[in-house]
């Protein structure tokens, strides 16, 4: 089930280095400023201006300071290594009534896993990242199901009502970074596989969709470029904001979900981030796609996206991370735009159990969910889901969660036809393996900046 994130886990476990999870960032004699008291860091992560570890998102986006990390982090010479991982195994149902066969069931495993590795040069720091899947083989050219879910093709037919497979190559990129004045530094971010400037936090990386193996039924309106196949992307930053532009390929992914799908730099992007304290962190972006479908290779797409994310203490010792985004796509071919909202969030009760949940609201047209008899309708559609996770064990630096989940579906009228009911639902149990919290922005509001020791992997509070 593990594929190529587990042999990432159990490669990293054979590392001699010294882990590393809460010392203080130690001074850089470069040009970067010395640690705000509100900035807390790991041990050889001095980061241009200051600027956490905990911040960096999928990408180059940003996160909340305070989000939690789930990281196996290592010092090797003068390299820092973080090994990443989240392995879910899972039975999946969608059901639709048996009306219409638009549900399905599936065993199978959602997964990826990503290795990092930085290093001071040239009076600033440069990271290495690779990230990949297995889902090639572990969930199928097909994907898995989920009603309603729509975006890419295969076989030349727009796949419907399942979530397509991560590609093997999720992320191959190098980024250099480095302060230039006293609260001001640029970066570049080179990535053969990438992400360009757009949209949030991709959903595998939002705190706020830690527990949840599912994609929402909004990624192809907010965050569906998180593997792009070439990209370049400048940024001008402080320690409040940053300000990006991308030039990439704006063809998604084909079917071939081992190879490299390679074309010009045909699409561009910008977006604007602002931190105005470590618990949250606000994006908006626009984005030209040229040629995003390989079924209609002559139209292109704007993409617009704003979000609001947040992380929160919550109680003693849990957290509560949410999101709220915005994405709208207008075609060349209609010049309409169609609209995407969500809300979704994750609370960690007690370090031990969670619960979450994502609401949804997307304006689907009849050839998004391949329904040719109503072609040129567009649909409004919801979806509500809710879940439970459980930590039931840690070993090795990993650990352990079980849970569940369960959706509901709005759908109109004029589909009840095709998916039997006007809430069709969907459940999924799962078993879930991820590193074991680092927490490196926890409550840096209410402890002075610097995080709280660890005691069996958990902060002391």
């Amino acid at each position: 089930m593990l594929g190529a994130a587990g042999a990432l886990i159990i490669a990293s476990s054979s590392l001699p280095a010294q882990h590393v999870h809460h010392a203080p960032a130690q001074p850089d004699t470069s040009m970067h400023m010395p640690m705000p008291d509100t900035q807390p860091a790991v041990r050889g992560s001095a980061r241009p201006l200051g600027i956490p570890m905990s911040r960096a998102g999928s990408g180059t986006s940003w996160l909340p300071d305070a989000a939690p990390m789930h990281a196996d982090h290592v010092m090797a010479g003068g390299w820092e290594l973080m090994l990443h991982y989240l392995v879910f195994g899972y039975y999946d149902r969608q059901n639709d009534a048996d009306r219409a066969k638009r549900g399905d069931d599936q065993a199978g495993s959602a997964n990826w896993a990503m290795l990092m590795a930085s290093h001071a040069l040239a009076g600033g720091r440069v990271q290495l990242s690779g990230m990949f899947s297995a889902e090639p083989w572990t969930v199928g050219a097909s994907g898995y199901p989920l009603l309603l879910q729509s975006g890419e093709s295969r076989h030349g037919l727009p796949l419907h009502d399942r979530q397509h497979p991560h590609d093997l190559f999720m992320e191959l990129a190098a980024i250099y970074e480095r302060a230039v004045a006293p609260n001001l530094g640029v970066q570049l971010y080179l990535a053969p596989v990438g992400e360009p400037a757009i949209g949030p936090v991709a959903f595998p990386h939002r705190p706020s969709a830690a527990n949840d193996p599912f994609a929402p039924l909004s990624h192809h309106w907010q965050d569906a470029t998180h593997i792009t196949y070439g990209t370049i992307t400048a940024a001008i930053f402080s320690r409040t904001w940053k300000l990006e532009g991308s030039i990439f390929d704006g063809r998604e992914p084909d079917q071939d979900r081992t190879d490299f799908d390679f074309r010009t730099l045909d699409s561009y992007a910008g977006r604007l981030t602002v931190n105005p304290s470590p618990r949250w962190s606000v994006s908006a972006s626009y984005a030209y796609l040229a040629s995003p479908e390989e079924l209609h290779p002559d139209d292109a797409e704007h993409r617009i996206s704003a979000s609001i994310l947040n992380t929160r203490p919550f109680g003693r010792r849990g957290e509560w991370s949410s999101a709220l985004i915005w994405g709208a796509n207008e075609h060349s071919a209609d010049h309409r735009l169609s609209h995407s909202a969500l809300y979704e969030m994750n609370v960690d009760l007690d370090g031990r159990n969670a619960l979450f949940g994502r609401f949804e609201y997307v304006n689907k047209t009849a050839e998004d969910l391949a329904l040719d008899s109503l072609a040129g309708r567009r649909f409004d559609i919801g979806s509500a889901s809710v879940g439970y996770m459980r930590e039931i064990a840690g070993a090795l630096g990993s650990s352990l969660g079980v849970g569940g989940r369960f959706a509901v579906a709005l759908v109109p009228r004029s589909l009840t036809p095709y998916y039997g009911s006007r809430t069709p639902t969907g459940f999924a149990v799962f078993l879930r393996v991820r590193p074991q919290a680092m927490h490196a922005g926890m409550d840096m509001e209410q402890h002075g900046g610097m995080p709280m020791p660890m005691e069996g992997g958990r902060e002391q509070r």
